[in-house]
């Protein structure tokens, strides 16, 4: 495996109108930039205000490309069924260019099946409408012909084609993934299957990541994305009492989408949802204990299902870079600098302030 990399990811769930939660986001993404994290991460919902603030993350992705330097921005993920390849392509092929080549593309089928008639189809067609998109994407960057001779990508960029990230929860999915030599997203929980309540997450992610090396083509270097939820403080009854406060509040969200949760006691709730939280001590010994995310080349962190308030969520990122990722053999590639150009609120959201988030289980 290659060195660690440190990704921050954000679902933009802020319990604020749209506008403030994009400010807020784009101000801890470029608090990570400051930190010396590698890279930046949003997701994309459609409709659901609670499970997802942003619909348009290359559209997002294009502000916060002129407000940083270095930071790598990344989607986990696109819903590609939901898209139109071949927009997608040429909008990623811009963004790459603005960004100055910072662009990493995570793709998935989507989770949400209320979100899919209105696009036309069904959720459980996602997976053929997915492969067919994927195929469109592939050969748009790679130069291809689409629809006609003459209809070619511009911009050009066939680079792109080699930076493109798939989400799975299965090792058919992993397989997929390494076949088509892309980068592996492993989710920050999942459901345990029914024989099998009682798995840890690593459990059922090492088949995943197994299947993906297994199919990777020789010569190709691995990229596994461990997606997990943190949360770092210096207090840890604050912490935990944040933590409690998430963790209740997106209880029954997390049951509906197939969880299951052994008692209703804090620390069970920690267990179910696969959260590290705590001191800086405290989190790295959990996660240190984790042994899939031992195997990731890129350690991506998100405050979610916990959402604390936004001057938590910085103090969170700090200590992550200073303390967490360092003792999980991550170090910063750059000197740490104050990015540009700090984003100000809108007059409409100017004196808002940041409270308890709307909480949402991620992919």
């Amino acid at each position: 495996m290659t060195a660690k990399r440190l990704g921050f990811f954000t679902r933009l769930l802020d319990a604020q109108p749209a506008a403030e939660r994009y400010r807020l986001a784009t101000l801890q993404i470029q608090a990570a930039e400051t930190a010396g994290f590698d890279s930046a991460w949003i997701a994309q919902h459609h409709f659901h205000e609670a499970e997802g603030g942003l619909p348009s993350p290359f559209v997002f992705l294009a502000q916060v490309a002129a407000r940083t330097r270095r930071i790598r921005l990344g989607t986990g993920v696109i819903t590609l069924p939901m898209e139109n390849a071949v927009r997608v392509a040429e909008d990623a092929a811009v963004l790459d260019l603005l960004s100055g080549g910072r662009l990493e593309i995570g793709l998935g089928t989507g989770a949400t099946p209320a979100s899919f008639q209105a696009f036309g189809f069904a959720a459980t067609d996602r997976y053929a409408v997915f492969q067919r998109h994927y195929r469109t994407l592939q050969d748009a960057w790679r130069g291809e012909p689409l629809g006609h001779d003459e209809n070619r990508l511009y911009p050009a960029a066939p680079h792109l084609a080699d930076r493109v990230w798939q989400a799975t929860f299965s090792a058919e999915g992993g397989r997929r993934a390494g076949q088509a030599g892309d980068g592996l997203m492993l989710s920050r929980t999942q459901p345990r299957p029914a024989d099998r309540p009682k798995a840890g997450l690593p459990d059922l992610q090492h088949p995943i990541i197994d299947a993906y090396l297994d199919a990777l083509p020789a010569g190709r270097e691995p990229r596994i994305l461990g997606s997990r939820t943190l949360f770092v403080a210096d207090d840890r009854a604050e912490a935990r009492r944040l933590a409690e406060a998430g963790l209740r509040a997106a209880l029954d969200r997390f049951l509906a989408s197939g969880h299951s949760v052994p008692g209703r006691s804090l620390d069970d709730l920690i267990t179910a949802f696969d959260v590290h939280v705590g001191t800086p001590d405290e989190v790295i010994e959990s996660l240190a204990a984790d042994s899939a995310l031992a195997r990731a080349t890129d350690l991506v962190f998100q405050v979610h299902s916990i959402d604390p308030p936004h001057p938590l969520i910085l103090r969170s990122i700090a200590l992550t870079a200073e303390k967490v990722a360092p003792a999980l053999g991550w170090q910063p590639r750059v000197t740490r600098e104050e990015p540009p150009d700090r984003v100000e609120a809108p007059p409409s959201t100017s004196a808002a302030t940041a409270g308890h988030r709307a909480v949402a289980v991620a992919h």
